[in-house]
């Protein structure tokens, strides 16, 4: 792949230039400079760098640099090399992530072995780990338990028949039960002695007590099958149901189950029809239906699925057909059972499950579902969870009541079959794992922020977890899983790219980033020092010889003159502001000298150069004589620049 780092950058015309003469040929020399862009005439510090470490010069900055360009542009081979050589010249990078990095570069090769012993020590170093195990889980559920008031919905309450499920409808509770005294005929089966599963009805007050008696759903809806789980339209004369599909055949060792519809026509039940989502190969049960009623949510185990039963969504086109069944993916299904969704009026799915972690069998779920996506999931709790079987959850969200099915005994720690009971949410549930991560991204050079850059968060197993851009301001906002880490990638065209580790456990997180531009038009007043990210040539105290650590950067700018024979800079050196003013201007001017006698040495004809040392006469804070500043604060103002004349 072809490296397309590059930038365009025309803000720093004719900086700290104050030559009144300058000034005045501006428009000459915006004019020479867009003829200059033209022919391609661009500093690209990729380049720049590859020239300097090829000729045998040595620095972490610029095998970091190197290594990092080619590895946030897939080029991993040469990636690896370069982290190779920043290794061998510094066995322990200040950064942890040249670990990580250096491990996926070698994974990408074929160096498996390698990758895993360098990601080893990046986790080791790092602390990379989710934030939950067990005890987390366990902890997170209790926190979010006792928010409900529940009892057994007394005239449907019986330990010895079975009763789950529910719909209600104005003041009518529709739900599946084995009332009846016909007895199911699979002897083998654990409902021996028990009727099948017909739908029935009752009366409910607005606090969900019963009222009246129960009776069963008269027409064609109830067979001499299994009914359950009937779920109506908004107005009500379209009914959704399971029903098992039982054959001679097949009775006694292969019980599917399918989801039909019936019409309500001059107040009566039509036959049902079998939805097209079903198979003789495998079950669909328990219908669930969005707000609108335009998806159709449902459980089943047909094959492609991630468990034993997995939750699907179909569309209910305007015709009524039904769409294909989309799988609600990882996120939601696992190697388990999950079942009996529901969709509360706020968009919020609730659904049963026994591979996620829980208190018991099947343990009742929360999720928001989101346009591109899910929310987190959270277990809500007990009382409505128990070490039993606890499903068939639904809630008003009006008056915060709701029903739920469950095989718990009244005495506790013993399984009756399943009933239903009633309660009232006196809390809303806490999204214990919602965490943000936010910040701005900023122009190194410039500081203005930069908009439209792309942040992309990948989790531990190097798989997108979300992708957004920055407005504007530079500003962006991710909602993350509190409990996780996440690697932060940040890129923009023309732009290196960067990228951090966040930590787990923090409920808020800010990465701000300052992006270098690396590839910059030969412009006047461009500062050559701030591309090829060189702060200061760094001098012994008092003295103006050139170090050797002080030569790679040197290298940096030799390489620019070389590849532009036209160029012309000017060498500034700045000092800050402790010490004599006169002492610091003279001592300014011989590091510039020096700097210049040093290009001029390699090559560089003087003519091309200026040197100009301002001492403390320019500084960028106001560090000035008598102000107490920290160390950090005067290093900003000890720079060295090298401004393109032209």
């Amino acid at each position: 792949m072809k490296n397309s780092i590059t930038i365009y950058s025309f803000f720093l015309f004719f900086l700290g230039f104050s030559s009144m003469a300058l000034v005045q040929g501006q428009d000459k020399k915006l004019e020479k400079a867009a003829e200059n862009y033209a022919q391609l005439d661009f500093v690209n510090a990729q380049k720049i760098y590859l020239e300097v470490a090829e000729k045998g010069h040595q620095s972490d900055e610029l095998f970091t640099k190197l290594a990092n360009s080619y590895y946030f542009n897939a080029q991993y081979d040469q990636a690896v090399k370069w982290y190779g050589r920043l290794f061998e010249l510094n066995p322990e990078p200040e950064n942890d992530i040249v670990y990580l990095r250096y491990s996926q570069a070698l994974k990408a090769t074929g160096n498996t072995v390698d990758a895993s012993n360098y990601y080893d020590t990046f986790t080791a170093k790092s602390g990379l780990k989710s934030g939950r195990n067990a005890r987390n889980y366990a902890d997170l559920i209790q926190q979010n338990s006792g928010r409900y008031e529940m009892e057994a919905l007394a005239k449907v309450y019986d330990e010895d028949k079975i009763s789950f499920g529910y719909f209600k409808s104005g003041n009518t509770l529709y739900y599946a039960s084995t009332s009846d005294t016909k007895t199911f005929l699979n002897k083998r089966s654990a409902w021996d002695g028990l009727s099948f599963l017909s739908l029935y009805s009752i009366e409910v007050d607005s606090l969900n007590q019963a009222l009246g008696h129960s009776e069963k759903l008269t027409g064609t809806l109830n067979s001499k099958f299994h009914e359950s789980s009937p779920v109506f339209t908004a107005d009500n004369n379209t009914m959704y149901f399971t029903r098992s599909n039982i054959t001679a055949k097949n009775r006694k060792d292969d019980q599917k189950l399918k989801i039909y519809r019936s019409e309500k026509i001059n107040n009566k039940w039509q036959e049902a029809e079998e939805l097209s989502i079903n198979s003789d190969h495998f079950s669909s049960a328990h219908p669930a239906l969005s707000p609108n009623g335009t998806k159709l949510y449902f459980s089943s185990d047909r094959p492609g699925g991630f468990g034993e039963s997995d939750l699907y969504v179909s569309t209910i086109n305007t015709d009524g057909s039904i769409g294909e069944p989309i799988n609600l993916g990882p996120e939601i299904n696992t190697r388990g059972k999950e079942t009996f969704p529901f969709v509360s009026a706020d968009h919020e799915l609730y659904f049963s499950s026994d591979g996620h972690f829980g208190l018991g069998g099947l343990d009742v779920f929360y999720v928001k579902i989101k346009d591109d996506g899910f929310g987190n999931l959270l277990n809500v709790g007990a009382p409505i969870n128990t070490y039993a079987d606890d499903f068939a959850f639904g809630i008003d969200q009006s008056s915060q009541r709701g029903f739920i099915s469950s095989n718990r005994s009244e005495t506790g720690n013993t399984f009756v079959y399943d009933n239903i009971y009633t309660f009232l949410e006196t809390a809303p549930i806490i999204d214990l794992y919602f965490a943000q991560i936010d910040g701005y991204v900023t122009d190194k050079q410039t500081e203005l922020p930069i908009g439209g850059a792309t942040i992309v968060l990948t989790d531990s197993n190097n798989k997108i977890y979300k992708q957004v851009q920055t407005n504007g301001e530079g500003f962006y906002t991710v909602e993350t899983d509190k409990f996780e880490t996440y690697f932060v990638k940040v890129s923009k065209k023309t732009y290196d790219s960067d990228e951090v580790l966040s930590k787990p456990n923090l409920e808020h997180q800010q990465f701000n980033f300052q992006l270098q531009t690396n590839e910059v038009a030969l412009v006047p007043g461009t500062d050559l020092a701030k591309v090829l990210n060189i702060p200061i040539i760094y001098f012994d105290f008092d003295k103006s010889d050139i170090r050797n650590d002080a030569q790679v950067e040197l290298e940096k700018v030799l390489a620019v003159l070389n590849q532009y024979p036209n160029l012309r800079l000017e060498i500034r050196s700045h000092t800050d502001s402790r010490g004599n003013d006169a002492y610091n201007k003279g001592l300014s001017q011989r590091r510039a000298t020096s700097t210049l006698k040093y290009l001029v040495e390699n090559g560089v004809p003087e003519s091309r150069l200026q040197a100009v040392g301002f001492g403390e006469s320019k500084l960028v804070n106001n560090c000035t004589n008598g102000v107490p500043c920290s160390a950090e604060e005067h290093q900003k103002n000890r720079r060295s620049e090298f401004i393109i004349i032209d």
